[in-house]
This record gives structure tokens, sequence and C-alpha cells, in this order.
């Protein structure tokens, strides 16, 4: 058990929930309001949403190689809205941790897990956009669903064992506070190294993930608006297609880097400690976190119900395999010639990928 001295010494203000309790200002209940509404929200959500794109991206006539890395996708979504979203609420609420030891270790584990596997099935799913737009003859033997599956199993494997240190380096420890005994889920800066594990969790699970999809995403939009049309002419479809990738490219690129951003930023600093504790920056975190588990939920609507193909196989979800004939209405225009062209030729095919 830690004295007051000591534990000031050792912890200064990194578990935000001591300070709460310890000032018993109305920030209290500012968090017990705040924290429950916005969190609940994004659990729900998050459950809503990656639950419906595994339901129909599992569909046997939706099976490809990108529909696996959304599944994919999702299901890492939901772990993290699992194992993320409610213990750092309670973390937010409550003035101790109250599931122990072991379940301490395990919860900080699968939040460094599912954060890592989420940011780099984005890349996996980025490589093979690009791959289909750069090289759409030539990839066609690596893009099967073999060697998605392949990927996605060397991705899991990688990130599970790497993040073995996370759980080594968490545990529950004591803290006095207005002479109770309080427990605490926190990292061991007695025997390992914060700011090394914060600069290293940045770079791993931002920096790097970020700088590799963007530059997969450059090279892809590249690619598409130096293709044109034979003769060097580009059609007025083209042009569409090419506008609504591009479109779709800087969502992807700014949701994944807005979201994650500040609560990165806060936390290497606070392993610095040179963030200061205080009412405005409690609520600052607080929101930085909830825009961070955001990303979770956004994720569907940008990676999958985006999609024409999700969109129709979500209404036959929904509407048990019966859509009403209105939702399912074409609208005139070129027939199936086009539609094969867009898909297969240099015009829009590209597009059709994203």
């Amino acid at each position: 058990m830690l004295g007051n001295a000591t534990w000031n010494e050792t912890f200064g203000s990194y578990n935000d929930s001591l300070h709460y309790y310890t000032n018993g200002t109305n920030i209290e209940k500012v968090v017990s309001v705040m924290v429950p509404v916005f969190f609940g929200m994004i659990g729900l959500t998050g459950l809503i949403g990656n639950g419906l794109v595994v339901l129909v991206a599992a569909n046997p006539n939706m099976r490809s190689t990108t529909n696996l890395l959304i599944i994919n996708l999702a299901a890492a979504d939901l772990l993290f809205v699992i194992f993320c979203v409610p213990f750092t609420a309670t973390d937010y609420i409550l003035p101790e941790w109250p599931f122990g030891e072991v379940w301490c270790k395990f919860v900080q584990y699968m939040i460094v897990v599912t954060a890592h596997a989420s940011a780099y099935t984005l890349v996996l799913m980025s490589l093979d956009r690009f791959l289909a737009v750069v090289h759409p003859i030539t990839s066609m033997s690596l893009r099967t669903e073999r060697n998605a599956v392949i990927a996605i199993a060397v991705t899991w494997f990688t990130i599970l064992t790497t993040a073995i240190p996370v759980a080594l380096s968490h545990g529950v420890l004591f803290y006095p506070n207005k002479g109770i005994n309080y427990t605490a889920c926190l990292f061991l800066q007695t025997e390992y190294n914060l700011i090394a594990f914060h600069v290293s969790f940045f770079l791993s699970s931002y920096v790097v993930p970020l700088t590799l999809i963007s530059m997969l995403y450059i090279g892809m939009l590249a690619r598409l608006w130096k293709s044109g049309a034979p003769g060097g002419r580009v059609s007025a479809e083209s042009r569409r297609g090419k506008k609504r990738v591009t479109r779709m490219v800087v969502v992807v690129v700014l949701a994944f880097a807005i979201c994650w951003c500040p609560i990165q930023v806060i936390l290497v600093l606070k392993s610095f400690e040179v963030y200061e504790v205080t009412h405005s920056s409690i609520i600052t975190q607080i929101v930085a976190h909830v825009l961070a588990y955001t990303n979770s939920c956004i994720n569907p609507v940008l990676y999958a119900f985006l999609s024409d193909n999700f969109r129709k196989a979500f209404r036959k979800v929904v509407w048990c395999g019966a859509p009403p004939s209105s939702l399912l209405r074409i609208p005139q225009g070129p027939r199936t010639g086009e539609t094969k062209t867009t898909r297969t030729g240099n015009g829009t095919s590209n597009a059709d990928v994203l």
C-alpha cells in the first residue's frame, strides 16, 4: 500500500479519477452525466453498426477479399467497443477499479490489441484497393480470399503477441483518499517506462498506419487521375467516378487522423507530465476519448454502407430478403454493357473498388 507522498511522487496525476474525487468539485457531476450519455451512445451505435456489417458481409453472395477485410474491421471495432468503451467509462465515473487484477491486465491488453487491429486492417484495405487500382491485372493472383485470410491471421498473430508486455506493465494499485484506500488500474511506472509505452503506442497505432494509408491512397489517386479514356479523352462518367473516389479517400484518411489525433497527443503529453489536470483538461480528455471511439462507429458507414453492393445487401437483410420494389428501382440510363465496362475498364472501374 502506498502512502500519500509515495503515491504523488510516483504517479502524479496519471489517473484522472483520483483528481475528481480528491477535489470533490462540480466536475464530478459533469463527468457523471457526460460520460454515461456519450459513451453509452457510442457503445450502442458501435455494436449495432458493426454487427450489421458482419451480418451483411458474411452473406455468401458477398464473399470477396475486400468484404473479408471489412468483416475483420467490423470485428476489431466490435471488440474495441466491448472492451474499451464500458471500462473507460467506469474508470472516469468510479473512484476505484472494481474488477480485480486479472481483468485490469486483460482490459488494458485488449484495448491496445483492438486499437492496433482496427488501424492495421485499414492498412490492409488500403493495400487491397491500391493493388486493385494501380495493378488491376497482375494483382488478381494476389488478391484472393485465401491470401486475405492469411494476411488477416498474420496481422492478428503479430498484434496479439507484441501486445503481451501491455498486460505485464499494468496492474491494480492502492491509493489513499480521505482516509479510505481505493484501487486503481494503472501503468506500473516503478517497473516500466510510461514515456516509452505511450510514445511507442502513438507511433505504432497512429503514425505508422496513417503514413502507410496516406502513401497508398496518394499513389492510388495519382493513378486514377492519370488514367483516362483512349486517346487521352476523359468521359464525364470517368470524371464523376474519380471525384467520388477522391472524396471517399479524403474522408477515410481524415476520419482516422482527426478522430485519433487528440487522445494520442494527450496520452503522450501526460506521459511527459506536461498535461496539467484541470476541469477544462478533464473535459477535453473525455471529448478526445469520445472522438477516438467514434471512429469505430463511423467505419461501418465509411467502408460498407457507402458501397452500392452493401446498401443492396443491407436492404435485403432488413426486409428479410424481399425489399420493396421501390427500394430496388434502378435509374434509367445505360444498361448492362456500360455496367460491365465500369467494372473492368480504366475509366470508373478503379473507382468501383472504393
